[in-house]
């Protein structure tokens, strides 16, 4: 099952980019942020032509927005307002798979403005308490768990327990994290210290998440922690991937549970540089689930 992960940046406007991507890569779930498009102006004839029977969204005018696209049924869609904030910036569904039920998450995390200081930028600040929710929402999933199956307390003392708790639950979580975590996730980790994306605060609130269910980076799952690995490329850079000052952000996620089925990686730098791209590139990662 091959998954993707996309800011397209507004899905109207890379439709034909969006369909260039799909017969290059053949996807089989594709999760969409930053659609950009508000429901009732969704392009769903469009999209089902695509290829994918089974299409959910959320979607806000000229902002925010997710979209998930299988050609497999989707079930138990659950769209959060995270925080009360009025954003589409979270989907999630359930896929049956030869293993068992598998959760798809989909999120938008905020960009969080410029001034990485929760007193002086209220988005900053929202970005911080949003990563924050996640890291809870995932955590509280494993005591539930453990209260189902009436494990007891000591499963809960620590990472490992967390695992323990949450056997039976296999999560995939991706989107726009808009945080690069480690030090070559960022073309310059000195110079990236101070600006939003790659503060310590934030890789803090990631690793956090990332503790809450043990969850396995699938990228880095492949590649090396010293080796450079980006998904984004600003606008401003004449030649993006020339310069190649880029940044991470882009992330996919998977609960230890599915470790044995973590088959391969891609990112699709090239699109980068197609004709109207966005700033983000397509994220894949390939599991064993067919």
């Amino acid at each position: 099952m091959k998954i993707i992960s996309w800011n397209i940046n507004s899905l109207r406007l890379r439709l034909p980019l969006l369909k260039k991507f799909i017969a290059v890569a053949n996807p089989d779930v594709i999760c969409l942020q930053e659609i950009k498009v508000s429901d009732p102006e969704f392009p769903l004839l469009e999209v089902r032509a695509l290829g994918f029977d089974h299409i959910e969204f959320s979607g806000e005018k000229s902002y925010n927005g997710v979209a998930i696209f299988s050609k497999f049924p989707l079930t138990k869609i659950e769209k959060i307002d995270v925080l009360n904030y009025g954003h589409k910036r979270h989907i999630s569904a359930t896929i049956k798979t030869k293993i068992g039920e598998v959760e798809l998450h989909n999120f938008y995390v905020p960009a969080g403005g410029d001034i990485p200081d929760v007193a002086l930028n209220n988005k900053f600040d929202h970005k911080l308490k949003f990563v924050d929710w996640m890291g809870e929402f995932f955590a509280a999933k494993c005591v539930d768990i453990a209260k189902e199956v009436r494990t007891g307390s000591s499963y809960l003392g620590g990472s490992s327990g967390r695992v323990s708790a949450a056997m039976g639950v296999r999560i995939i979580i991706l989107g726009d994290m808009n945080i690069a975590p480690l030090e070559q996730d960022v073309w310059s980790h000195k110079q990236l210290l101070k600006i939003v994306s790659h503060t310590p605060i934030e890789v803090e609130k990631m690793n956090a998440l990332q503790r809450s269910l043990n969850f396995i980076d699938t990228h880095r799952f492949f590649v090396p922690e010293n080796e450079k690995l980006y998904s984004w490329w600003s606008y401003r850079a004449a030649d993006p991937l020339g310069a190649n000052k880029g940044r991470r952000l882009d992330h996919i996620w998977a609960t230890p549970n599915l470790k044995p089925h973590i088959k391969s990686m891609k990112i699709y730098r090239d699109f980068r540089v197609e004709t109207q791209p966005s700033d983000h590139v397509p994220i894949e990662t390939v599991f064993n689930l067919l």
